[in-house]
Parts: structure tokens; C-alpha cells; sequence
């Protein structure tokens, strides 16, 4: 009789497991579930035989450890059995624990469960229980990595694996993890290092917006937008250009109440990160998933990395969390909650360079010329918050003027920190060279001067001062 671990079970099809199940004389192999037949495979193996390997059956025996030897690069927390398990628990020589990892999840009755980025965080039969203990105790956050050792379900017919060791916290052991410092008490900076957003020479949207609207670490900004103006196509090559020129930077993109085929072409095209959530989920995942990625994000900034988040959008977040908030009277013009945009004004306001760590920049979409008198509401309280903004021309798009980007509306507060002084003085000149004439004509003119050089400093280099 073979022995198979938990690992090989996970990988096998479910016909593969059905064949297992019915050979261990397990019933009722078809009404049952995949991680249901694995616990129940689990189960049948548990009990050594005669034509089991000698080096299997050891492992079985009851004089086996009761877990696998641990050797992890610094020393594992292991809470004692009244403070870090569950009452009732006992060890069990089989199956050995696992080694599991994701990112915490603190639900509102203390208890977490860590979640997997491959499922976009969404809540599975895989997820790993945290007791409330151990979030107290080691002063675990939301969104923290967590390494450890977890129990089986199937010790105790349990749900869920339950954690009850833990090797690292964010890639830090225990004891470095206490001396790690709070976002919130970080000092909020203006961006100065900028991001390069130039690629490729025929890349014509990002030559553009590294030259008007130039983008630092630390930054928010906001891509206002109608639809059908581009969004998506500028949200993909802002993408792509920082993967290429900023390889140490961590690039999520939130996808919020957007098609299922978007989210498939954002994959496809974009190196990073891509976390979503699509229209036909419920409000409750919207802002779950949000707010998962926000905290991962702060305890990554938290430990000295450059982080940036490309949402789209903001406005699908601010109605989904309109749609969760409790009726209380005060309703303001469009149907929006007065407290409705609380959350997200703190996704978005949590954008920022800091003094001691990391930086958090946030690029979100806003919509506009919706018909939704709600969706401009939203746009009008996040309007102003930003300290970088790109308008995108519905009139550019009608005329297939690509980027669609209207340059007198569009700019970035304190460029003077990003660009150096010559850059500087160049770009001033060239604004007040295209404020002579209407956004058609201006977007046209620069769109043709770059194709003719080959970057942005033979750009400037070109014109006159």
C-alpha cells in the first residue's frame, strides 16, 4: 500500500484521488469533495501494514516525533498548549506537520486566517487558522507574511490547518519583528525620487507623462477618465515601464468591479502582481480584497521596501463600500453615504514617502461622464487629494489622438523635487508653448516632435531655450 503525502494528493486530479478513495474502501467517492476524499485518504494511510516500507512504518510508529525536525534559519515560536492551541488538542504522530505561508487576514472576533495571494486572498478550505493568542502575544498586523509549522485537519477532524509554530514574520524572526516600527507613526514626505517612466522610443504615453507628469516614489495620484478614453491602456504601460526600469519595486495592480477578460489581459501583459476582484463578486469581497492589499502594502513600507499600487478604480471601491455602509439619513447628493468614502479616502490617503522606511505610491482611476451623478460626487471629494493628476480628453479619443492625455489639466504638485533645474526650465517653456493653442493642436505637436528623437533628453536637447 502506498503512503502519499499531503502535497502529492493536492497535485493529483480529482478522478486520480477517486481511484485512491476507492481503494482504501472509502464510501461515497463521488458525493465527496477534493479536500474532503484528501482528508479522508489521509485518514486510511495513517495505519502502517505489512507491505509498508521500514522506513515509512518508522515514521508511522507511535514512538515516532510527533512532528518533522525543524530547522528553520532562526528559532521557531512555539506557544505552549494553553496559550497558542486550540483546548482539545492533541499530538498526533501522523500526519507531520506542514510548513505553510500566506498573509494575515485578523477577522473581527480576534481569530485570523492566513490567505493565499495566488487566490487573490479570497477564503479557502486551505487557509491557515491563527488563534487570537498568537495575534496577541506576537503582535501580529494584517497583511503580515507569516512562515510556520500547522497541524493537519485531520488530527483532530478540524476544518482548517492550524498554526502552531511560527519561523518568520515578513522575512524577520520573532524577536526582530517586535522592534519593527508603525506605519502610521512614519513621517509623511514629498515624493523626490522619481520613478522613470520612459521605455521604448514608439511608447508615446509614458514619454509624455515622465516629461509633464512625472511621477515619484511616495506618490498619489489619479488618472481621471471617461470611458472608453484609455484607462486600462495607460494602467498596463505605466505597468510594464515600472517592471523594466525599477526592478525593486513591488508592483500590485487592484482590479475593483472590473470584467473577468480584464483581468485575464492584465495578467497576460503586466509582470506583477495582479489582484481582483471582479463585477459579478459581492461589495463585501470589494472591500476585502482592498483591504488586504492596503495592509500588505503598509507592512511592506514598514520594512524599507518602495511599493506601488495601480487601482482600478477608485470610484467602483467608493460604491462599493457606499453599498455597505448602514442607512443612517444622511444621504448627499447621487445616493452617497455621508460615511461611505471613509475607507476609501484612507486606501488612497495612505499613499505617501516616508522619512525612516519605504514608500507607498498609488495610482487610481476615477471615472467621470458616467451618467452617474453618484460617480461624480466621489469624483469631487477625491478631487484635490492627489498630488499628481492625468485627465484623459474624451475629445482626443473621438479624433484617435493616442494618449488621450489633456495637458493643460493634467500635472504633478512639487515636480520641482522630481526634475532636475534645466529639465525643469524646458518643461515650463514647452507648457507655455502649448497653452497657445487648444489641446488637439498641443497634443498633436508633442506627439509629433518626440517620434522625430529617440528619447526624451535628445527631446530636449532639440528644443530652444
Amino acid at each position: 500500500m502506498s503512503v502519499y503525502s499531503m502535497e502529492e494528493l493536492g497535485k493529483m486530479k480529482l478522478p486520480e484521488i477517486r481511484k485512491i478513495a476507492s481503494s482504501l474502501n472509502i464510501k461515497n467517492v463521488v458525493k465527496k469533495k477534493k479536500h474532503e476524499l484528501i482528508d479522508e485518504v489521509l485518514k486510511n494511510n495513517s495505519a502502517p501494514s505489512e507491505d509498508v516500507h521500514p522506513a515509512v512504518s518508522e515514521t508511522l510508529s507511535p514512538q515516532a516525533p510527533s512532528a518533522v525536525p525543524l530547522t528553520p534559519a532562526a528559532p521557531a515560536w512555539r506557544p505552549n498548549s494553553h496559550n497558542g492551541e486550540r483546548q482539545g488538542e492533541e499530538t498526533s504522530a501522523y500526519p507531520p506537520r506542514e510548513e505553510k505561508e500566506g498573509y494575515l487576514e485578523i477577522l473581527p472576533d480576534g481569530f485570523g486566517f492566513l490567505r493565499a495571494k495566488e487566490n487573490s486572498y479570497l477564503p479557502s478550505n486551505d487557509d491557515v487558522y491563527i488563534a487570537p493568542v498568537l495575534i496577541k502575544k506576537l503582535r501580529l498586523r494584517n497583511g503580515d507574511l507569516l512562515n510556520g509549522f500547522c497541524k493537519h485537519p485531520s488530527v483532530n477532524n478540524e476544518k482548517y490547518y492550524a498554526m502552531n509554530s511560527i519561523t518568520s514574520i515578513n522575512g524577520l524572526t520573532v524577536e526582530e519583528a517586535f522592534k519593527r516600527p508603525h506605519f502610521d507613526k512614519l513621517t509623511p514626505m514629498h515624493p523626490a525620487k522619481k520613478i522613470n517612466l520612459e521605455t521604448e522610443r514608439n511608447v508615446i504615453s509614458m514619454r509624455v507623462m515622465d516629461i509633464l507628469t512625472p511621477i515619484g516614489k511616495g506618490q498619489r495620484g489619479l488618472i481621471v477618465a471617461a470611458p472608453r478614453t484609455g484607462k486600462t491602456m495607460l494602467l498596463q504601460a505605466l505597468a510594464r515601464a515600472i517592471t523594466i526600469n525599477h526592478p525593486e519595486i513591488y508592483l500590485i495592480c487592484l482590479l475593483i468591479d472590473e470584467r473577468p477578460e480584464e483581468v485575464t489581459d492584465m495578467r497576460r501583459h503586466v509582470n506583477a502582481e495582479v489582484v481582483a476582484s471582479t463585477f459579478d463578486e459581492a461589495p463585501q469581497r470589494h472591500a476585502q480584497v482592498a483591504d488586504m492589499v492596503m495592509e500588505k502594502a503598509r507592512r511592506m513600507v514598514e520594512m524599507g521596501r518602495d511599493v506601488v499600487i495601480l487601482l482600478d478604480s477608485l470610484t467602483r471601491l467608493a460604491r462599493a463600500h457606499n453599498a455597505l455602509t448602514p442607512s443612517s439619513g444622511r444621504v448627499m447628493s447621487g445616493g452617497l453615504e455621508s460615511s461611505a468614502l471613509q475607507k476609501p479616502k484612507k486606501f488612497f490617503g495612505a499613499a505617501r514617502a516616508t522619512e525612516e522606511q519605504g514608500s507607498l505610491t498609488i495610482i487610481a482611476t476615477a471615472l467621470v461622464d458616467t451618467g452617474s451623478r453618484m460617480d461624480e460626487v466621489i469624483f469631487e471629494e477625491f478631487k484635490g487629494t492627489g498630488n499628481m493628476e492625468v485627465n484623459l480628453s474624451r475629445e482626443l479619443t473621438d479624433r484617435r489622438i493616442f494618449p488621450t492625455i489633456d495637458i493643460t489639466k493634467s500635472g504633478t504638485r512639487k515636480e520641482e523635487l522630481l526634475l532636475s533645474e534645466e529639465v525643469l526650465n524646458k518643461v515650463w517653456i514647452l507648457r507655455k508653448i502649448l497653452a497657445r493653442v487648444d489641446n488637439v493642436e498641443a497634443m498633436e505637436f508633442i506627439i509629433d516632435k518626440i517620434k522625430k528623437t529617440s528619447s526624451n533628453e535628445q527631446f530636449l536637447k532639440s528644443m530652444q531655450s
